[in-house]
């Protein structure tokens, strides 16, 4: 899988020497110009577009995203309490493939869109609803659909893959399955340009039509790829504000990625170098612990700073291919193959662009590899700041 991102902005001049190591270190001037973008979609189309925690949630920000969103789309009970912790005001749209008849009580009265992966958990779950409303929450109760519309690149990201759990399938929708059913979410994309929601969006409508008199909304949800450049930002206007007025339904965003796009970079340091058929480097950043989507996607991240590859260049000298490995004692923890303008040396700082969303959620202490400081910048006025560091207690405190 290629990364479409990996534009260094104003990274290419910060000092890597600044944080310690590994470090996330997130823009806040980038952040602010992507949720600009975000802003400005929202309001020429006259929708609503909420932020995905589960790809960035990083809360010491939240209140810089409060200021362009309209709030925050969470996946379960924890996130949805972050969101009413730190992101205050905005609205909570909750979607979980399954909720717990325990978690189900708080995920109502802190959300506003409750949304269930069948009609089979919205029938189950109907008293405790009905408890809720009658205790005076206000909620709208949504149902996640699968469109049987695959436009994903890696079938392992694809919700429309076939057998897969995420969303009830399209044309198994009846009357008596949609009772109750206030708003309908769909979510197929990942990194994707206009064309796909635009297709996805026509396979849909048909299945969807005889039930638009009852729904109060549409989500469209993430991976819409909006605040990357080239992103037709005019067309995916033009067509909400198309489909909004086709359907009568408010109409929701929920990108994730498209928040924090090229927003942070994970800073690491060559721990040593040694010679296997090729130039090997042993870092301190470790895939499998702070990027496992290089690993499970697979793909290669971007690096500030690299030089062009070249296919048949694996040699000693300067410039040559050099294999990147976490300090981990997997043997699959390789970042991938990298051309240094210098080096690299033991000692030497690198880093990998484009790691605020997808990488900070997801970090681990496997193998008591220590988890990445997080720190935040603001290339507009050069203060920076150490948001958080982590220590043995953390890895201890979690295991027992």
């Amino acid at each position: 899988m290629e990364t479409r991102a990996g534009d260094p902005g104003a990274f290419a001049e910060f000092d890597l020497a600044r944080v310690d190591s590994p470090a996330f270190v997130v823009d806040a001037a980038r952040l602010r110009a992507n949720l600009a973008v975000l802003a400005d979609v929202r309001d020429r189309a006259g929708i609503k577009v909420l932020a995905a925690l589960k790809a960035f949630s990083m809360w010491k920000v939240a209140p810089i995203v409060g200021e362009y969103l309209d709030g925050v789309c969470t996946s379960g009970l924890w996130e949805a309490r972050l969101a009413d912790e730190h992101y205050n005001g905005g609205e909570i749209a909750t979607y979980c493939a399954a909720y717990k008849a325990e978690d189900l009580p708080e995920i109502l009265r802190l959300s506003d869109h409750v949304i269930f992966n069948s009609p089979g958990q919205i029938a189950r779950f109907a008293p405790q609803v009905a408890a809720a409303r009658a205790a005076g929450q206000v909620f709208h109760v949504g149902l996640r659909i699968n469109p049987l519309h695959a436009e994903g690149e890696v079938p392992r990201y694809d919700p429309c893959a076939p057998h897969s759990r995420l969303g009830f399938p399209v044309d198994q929708l009846t009357p008596e399955l949609m009772a109750g059913v206030e708003g309908l979410h769909f979510h197929t994309l990942c990194e994707q340009d206009f064309e796909p929601l635009h297709r996805t969006w026509e396979a849909v409508k048909p299945r969807i039509a005889p039930y638009l008199g009852q729904l109060k909304w549409l989500n469209f949800g993430g991976g819409h790829h909006i605040t990357r450049a080239d992103y037709q930002r005019d067309q995916l206007v033009a067509f909400l504000i198309a489909v909004k007025a086709e359907t009568g339904c408010a109409i929701y965003l929920e990108p994730g990625e498209a928040v924090a796009l090229d927003a942070g970079i994970l800073v690491g340091t060559i721990l040593d170098t040694h010679w296997n058929g090729m130039p090997l480097a042993i870092t301190d950043i470790s895939a499998t612990c702070h990027m496992p989507d290089v690993i499970e996607a697979p793909y290669r991240p971007a690096m500030l700073g690299e030089l062009p590859q070249i296919d048949t260049e694996i040699d000693e000298g300067a410039g040559g291919a050099v294999r990147l490995g976490g300090p981990s004692c997997l043997a699959g923890d390789v970042i991938g193959d990298y051309r240094f303008p210098v080096g690299p040396d033991i000692g030497q700082r690198f880093a990998f662009l484009d790691q605020a969303h997808y990488s900070m959620v997801k970090t681990t202490t496997f193998n008591g590899v220590p988890l990445s400081s997080i720190w935040l910048w603001d290339s507009a006025d050069d203060t920076l700041e150490c948001v958080r560091r982590f220590s043995y207690a953390d890895f201890r405190d979690r295991l027992s």
